[in-house]
């Protein structure tokens, strides 16, 4: 049986946010699945974006990609100390997939929220 999934078509999704997708997803209706599906896509955050800015804050002005997933205290520690030495950057760099998986789990658990209420 060939469903169509929607979730297939956000950029960068990892089978591990497609499981956790599902599993949030399971207790919905169809039309708070739609309404979870909307509220969810505009919040998520891809790991090449993660990337992208981190390269940005590697060259640029350390600490972009946290303030990009709400970590505002973080962001400015990196700011403030140059990505703690670029070193703090580098590892984001290794990390992206990781700070963009905790941000999206984050922001599915908001959106499941706001779905089963209705609003």
């Amino acid at each position: 049986m060939n469903t169509y999934n929607p979730y297939m078509s956000l950029p960068g999704i990892t089978t591990e946010e497609l499981a956790v997708l599902h599993q949030a997803t399971s207790s919905l209706t169809d039309t708070q699945k739609q309404s979870f599906y909307m509220i969810y896509s505009s919040k998520r955050k891809s790991p090449q974006d993660i990337l992208l800015y981190t390269l940005i804050g590697f060259v640029l002005v350390a600490g972009v990609q946290r303030f990009m997933v709400g970590q505002t205290v973080m962001g400015l520690l990196y700011l403030f100390t140059g990505g703690f030495c670029l070193i703090g950057t580098i590892v984001d760099l290794i990390n992206h997939q990781s700070i963009a998986n905790e941000y999206n789990q984050k922001m599915a658990y908001e959106s499941f929220n706001i779905a089963k209420m209705g609003l």
